[in-house]
């Protein structure tokens, strides 16, 4: 199971640039990784560690912005179709058979 993290946050002052600084190395530190610009995706072992995940990014959020979490299986996940670019590095080493250890 996966959970996908999209945000949108302002950074308009000096301020605001340090909260989007501070969120996004909570999910780096989180164990999230970056799919693309404000996507980031974290695996999880079952319902009750996602919703372990949700209570502590529902701690660290920002107070403005935009922040939305969606839970999808490992087969919806795989199912993704990448339509224009290539893949990350972690993408060509990890493919969707094999089970990534930590």
């Amino acid at each position: 199971m996966r959970l996908l993290v999209f945000f949108d946050l302002p950074v308009t002052t000096k301020e605001k640039r340090r909260i989007y600084v501070l969120f996004r190395r909570f999910l780096i530190q989180d164990g999230y990784d970056m799919i693309q610009w404000s996507v980031y995706a974290r695996m999880v072992n079952g319902v009750d560690d996602a919703d372990k995940h949700l209570k502590r990014l529902s701690g660290n959020l920002p107070p403005d912005g935009s922040v939305r979490c969606l839970q999808v299986s490992e087969k919806q996940f795989a199912s993704m179709r990448l339509l224009v670019g290539t893949l990350s590095f972690q993408e060509k080493k990890v493919n969707k058979d094999q089970l990534l250890l930590f």
